[in-house]
């Protein structure tokens, strides 16, 4: 038995490590008992990486342990210790792991533990943490990380053995990212830094749940969000099938697409796209005024004060407002390819299990309004409409994709919340919201810019955006988007209402917003006006949610469903029952909330999911300035669309 001791709060711990048949004894009965007291045990998991569906990916250890006591098993190649660590997590009765949706796929893909058996008896206690507060600490909240967390609320000394971790991959030539897999499995540094987590994990969770509960957190909440995670793990696991031979050349293209455009920029002086400082001097030079700054004082050339010099909407879509600059466009073009070819192409040539399958990684509870996210590769980001990247994934062999959104759902949770009588009564006469808007503002003779600015001004309500960001979005000049808000206050005077009596709860109660389920959401103190925002989109999300946990009991999520993208659920199923099924998970997340209808539109495509977007894919390809300098490129486009 190996033995590592360290003191945490004035205590000494002890890290354990057998290495023999008696050693495992020991350990067994260490674990009945634990077990016969039901007492929460820690646990955690050290691992070659991040990539858990990779060929070569392996589970090194599994240990567990509670305040005092931990027991790593080196299972790496060791089917005798695999065996003691999966009877152990299958015998204990109660599991706290930090970032819980990892331990679980790790385990159940590398050691045989269904996730359908542990996820359940587990909590997380990230999950804790958020729902207490969900900012990280650079953002002035209580923090995230495990280690951070313990320092705050176990032990100010408590180990960053992870930066030791660091220091020992560089003395062996590795960095952060590959460490993981080359470090000596018996190392010190490596065994002290496993058994300390589980150790440090169990002392944590007690301390954030009194927190929660102190704060008024219910563990309704917390139950809901436990049984999100395990719904997305579940879609994590199954992954999505890949078109190999579309996207290796689509890699390709994306780097000439890059290189294309970052010529075009060079020839005003910018040798790097992504050198802020030489985009804004060519800019300036070529008579643009910039007015915002960083907080460092350099020029702002951001994307969307380069959409906005480019003539573009958010969408990339022509405005028609003004001469759209050459620089800006070449700038924007070149960077949104190279981060395509980078963190798509590459991510989905490169990143592949062995049924050719990619698994992006769902974060079930990320953002300060816990709406979830998507990484490797962080599908969430990419623009609605455009069909490049989406057509890469493919449904089930003998399945049609399809997908399912809400119509408007952030728009009708508002009206809902602010109990928006005028809004409410075009939603129930099913009138197209931004239209009936223009309508009521300038009158039955509205164009289509009154309709656009007004859709703005509606979604600046619910996103956050001010004045200015409408003002460049559209192209629309500042003074007339302050009329339309202005306007669109007057028209619908309730939501004025509810977010000025949503900001005064706010500022009552030390800066936190209370959605209709009970989640906490802190409030920046200079940006109190972003309540409205905070409580819609955090409440459009857990609608989204509870439409997942219903479409989980009925047995869709399992057989159907791949990913929760913002308001979208996207799936396949058999070509003969692919409309049915769409239809059945369209009525799963359609609900009457407080009065308001939140309505789906379901939609059955082909054989990729760019299928449900390639209606608009000639437009794109006609007006790509690369397509119109590859003909032959062009002409295959169009063969793909067709």
């Amino acid at each position: 038995m190996k033995y590592f001791p360290y003191t945490i709060a004035g205590e000494e711990t002890m890290t354990r490590v057998p290495e023999t048949a008696a050693d495992l004894d020991e350990y067994r009965r260490w674990v009945e008992n634990k077990a016969r007291t039901g007492e929460m045990i820690g646990a955690d998991t050290e691992t070659t990486g991040l990539d858990t569906f990779s060929p070569t990916y392996r589970l090194r250890t599994v240990q567990v342990g509670d305040a005092r006591d931990a027991w790593v098993l080196q299972t790496d190649y060791r089917p005798e210790m695999q065996e003691a660590a999966r009877w152990a997590l299958l015998t204990l009765p109660r599991l706290v792991f930090h970032n819980a949706s990892f331990d679980l796929l790790v385990l159940d893909r590398h050691l045989r533990t269904p996730l359908a058996t542990l996820a359940p008896k587990v909590t997380d206690s990230k999950i804790i943490a958020h729902l207490f507060d969900p900012r990280p600490r650079h953002e002035g909240g209580y923090g995230l990380a495990l280690k951070e967390l313990c320092a705050r609320d176990v032990d100010p000394s408590a180990p960053d053995t992870q930066g030791d971790l660091t220091a020992v991959f560089r003395s062996i030539g590795e960095t952060k990212a590959t460490g993981w897999a080359k470090i000596d499995i018996n190392h010190p540094t490596y065994l002290q830094y496993a058994g300390l987590d589980a150790i440090l994990v169990s002392r944590l969770l007690p301390v954030l749940q009194k927190r929660l509960a102190d704060a008024g957190v219910t563990q309704r909440l917390v139950d809901f969000e436990h049984r999100v995670m395990i719904v997305c793990a579940k879609m994590e696991r199954r992954g999505m099938l890949v078109d190999q031979d579309y996207v290796r050349p689509l890699v390709g293209r994306l780097e000439e697409e890059a290189a294309l455009h970052a010529g075009k920029a060079a020839q005003y002086g910018v040798t790097s796209v992504n050198a802020p400082a030489q985009v804004s001097a060519a800019l300036v030079g070529m008579g643009e005024t910039l007015t915002e700054t960083t907080d460092s004082g350099a020029l702002k050339v951001d994307k969307s004060i380069l959409l906005d010099l480019a003539d573009l909407d958010q969408h990339w879509q022509p405005r028609g407002t003004r001469k759209p600059n050459p620089l800006a466009d070449a700038v924007l073009r070149s960077k949104r390819a190279g981060k395509w070819s980078k963190s798509y192409g590459v991510a989905m040539r490169d990143g592949l299990d062995v049924d050719g399958r990619i698994h992006p990684k769902i974060n079930s509870l990320q953002a300060r309004t816990a709406r979830m996210s998507i990484s490797g590769p962080p599908l969430q980001q990419l623009p609605s409409g455009d069909w490049t990247i989406r057509r890469a994934l493919l449904p089930e062999p003998g399945h049609r994709i399809f997908s399912v959104d809400y119509s408007a759902v952030e728009m009708r949770v508002l009206a809902a919340l602010a109990d928006e009588g005028v809004m409410k009564r075009a939603i129930a006469e099913g009138r197209d919201l931004h239209g009936f808007t223009a309508e009521l503002i300038y009158g039955p003779d509205y164009t289509s810019f009154h309709r656009k600015l007004c859709k703005g001004v509606g979604f600046g309500k619910v996103y956050g955006g001010g004045s200015v960001t409408l003002s460049r979005q559209t192209g629309a000049p500042l003074a007339d988007v302050k009329k339309a808000v202005a306007a669109y206050d007057r028209t619908y005077r309730a939501i004025k209402r509810h977010s000025n009596k949503l900001q005064r709860e706010a500022r009552a109660d030390g800066y936190i917003v209370w959605t209709p389920v009970g989640r906490r959401l802190p409030l920046d103190r200079d940006r109190v006006y972003a309540a409205t925002n905070y409580e819609v989109q955090s409440t459009a999300r857990d609608v989204l949610c509870q439409a997942l946990l219903d479409m989980d009991a009925k047995g869709l999520v399992d057989d159907y469903l791949f990913l929760p993208i913002h308001d979208e659920c996207l799936g396949s199923a058999p070509d003969d029952i692919a409309d049915d099924v769409a239809r059945e998970v369209g009525e799963s997340m359609r609900m009457d909330f407080f009065g308001v209808p939140l309505d789906t539109d379901p939609e059955v495509g082909g054989r990729s999911w760019g299928s449900l977007y390639m209606k608009k894919a000639k437009t794109m390809i006609e007006n790509d300035p690369w397509y119109a300098a590859h003909p032959e490129e062009a002409a295959a486009a169009e063969e793909r669309r067709k």
